[in-house]
């Protein structure tokens, strides 16, 4: 396996056939043009995942198109092809909750067509906008994605208006 992130081996059978069954599903909808892309972006599997931000921007960077934010006000920069979000370190949105599977979800950027949210076999589910996730899902502006107790506004550069953000904070 070649992202360390999509490992399977800690789990347990069955769960260890369900997470393969979703990797596949995962790996299989990047599609030709988000692989270049992620390949292009020179993403280390190695180093830090991690890429939150303690304090969103006034003005997004120009290359900030999507991100997460947390009811703390941090931001989670989202990249072009796989984000995974876990209670592992080594994960792109570190998911601090002892019910978070240690590879939750992930959300899979695409270069040119939007993106998507996808379960990864979790054991306590993965919701959007308070429903359970059953497969995966087109993520819109303002969508609220809830890992166990931790709850993420997904946000796009069309909707950064600072009133946006501080009504999503209060929220």
């Amino acid at each position: 396996m070649a992202d360390a992130r999509l490992d399977s081996l800690h789990l347990p059978m069955p769960r260890r056939q369900d997470f393969r069954l979703a990797r596949e599903g995962l790996l299989q909808a990047r599609g030709d043009n988000t692989m270049l892309a992620e390949r292009r972006g020179g993403h280390s599997l190695d180093g830090p995942h991690d890429t939150v931000m303690h304090e969103p921007p006034a003005v997004p960077p120009a290359e900030m198109v999507f991100w997460l934010m947390d009811r703390e006000r941090c931001v989670y920069p989202l990249k072009v092809g796989l984000n995974t979000m876990g209670r592992s370190p080594d994960n792109d949105v570190i998911v601090k909750d002892a019910y978070t599977s240690r590879r939750h979800c992930a959300i899979l950027v695409h270069l040119r067509d939007g993106c998507e949210l996808h379960d990864i076999a979790s054991k306590n589910g993965t919701y959007l906008n308070g429903s359970r996730l059953c497969r995966p899902t087109r993520l819109r502006p303002g969508d609220e994605i809830r890992v166990c107790d931790q709850r993420y506004i997904f946000l796009t550069r069309e909707n950064a208006d600072p009133r946006f953000l501080d009504t999503l904070a209060r929220q």
